[in-house]
């Protein structure tokens, strides 16, 4: 029997894989979205959750950097 899984193949660094696998055991997108933890820089996730994703790690980016002041 072949099981069909619709996802989506996400290539990272180590340390954004980790804060991935982190959101998905928290549920902090209210359900686990992580389907495959393939290798050190590769995740398999479900297709319907990566724009809720993009936006959660665009908001992390925003918090994470200061504008820089002009003299």
């Amino acid at each position: 029997m072949v099981n069909v899984l619709k996802g989506v193949l996400v290539e990272c660094d180590p340390a954004m894989k980790q804060f991935l696998l982190h959101l998905d055991e928290k549920n902090a997108l209210g359900r686990k979205f992580v389907m495959q933890d393939l290798d050190d820089t590769h995740l398999f996730i479900s297709a319907d959750i990566v724009d809720l994703l993009q936006e959660k790690i665009d908001d992390l980016f925003d918090q994470l950097t200061f504008p820089v002041q002009q003299k």
